[in-house]
């Protein structure tokens, strides 16, 4: 399947959380073991004037990586127990990141379901720290780009608008008026919190 190049990634944050949609997420484990999975959900989250994302107040050393150029992984730590995996989307020192929120697992289920402790296909990766844990990843891996060989995106065909939903944002409380989450509706993979 053809591989994403830096070129997808080069559009606006709110059509990036669309076009992920249906793509599929690629992790290269030491020893050439490979990962994918679907993505079904996305949310999508902005800098400057947008209250819920962490870049909102301007660039930290937490957030650095959401002012990287497109294509950029952003994998922060929340709760003292999770990581989200996030990609970066606006022009380099433009904060903007789409949060995967949910994935079909596709490959290497087996090493999914031991890193989750279930054997539940709908449940591996039906949430943004689900997705980490499935996938490995955490914090060390934040910075790191598509298209270097260990993580990258395989193509597949655009879903169809009338099959993809909108709504808020899950678990925030601000921001909450923005309708930035997309979802593939009907998949049975999709996170379970409730739009805020």
């Amino acid at each position: 399947m053809e591989r994403l190049e830096k070129q997808f990634f080069i559009i606006p944050t709110l059509q990036l959380a669309t076009a992920l949609l249906g793509k599929t997420f690629v992790r290269i484990l030491p020893g050439n073991r490979v990962l994918k999975g679907r993505i079904v959900e996305t949310e999508a989250y902005l800098g400057e004037g947008d209250e819920a994302s962490h870049a909102w107040r301007g660039k930290t050393d937490r957030n650095a990586p959401m002012f990287e150029a497109p294509g950029t992984l952003y994998v922060y730590f929340v709760y003292g127990c999770h990581h989200l995996v996030n990609i970066v989307s606006e022009p380099r020192e433009t904060a903007g990141a789409v949060l995967l929120r949910a994935m079909e697992p596709l490959e290497g289920q087996g090493f999914m379901e031991r890193q989750r402790g279930t054997a539940s296909a709908s449940d591996l990766m039906s949430g943004p720290a689900k997705i980490a844990q499935a996938l490995d990843i955490n914090r060390s891996h934040s910075g790191s780009d598509l298209f270097s060989g260990e993580f990258f995106l395989e193509n597949a065909p655009r879903i169809p608008e009338n099959q993809i939903g909108t709504s808020s944002r899950i678990g925030i409380s601000r921001g909450r008026e923005l309708q930035w989450r997309k979802f593939v509706i009907g998949s049975p993979h999709l996170s379970q919190g409730q739009p805020s």
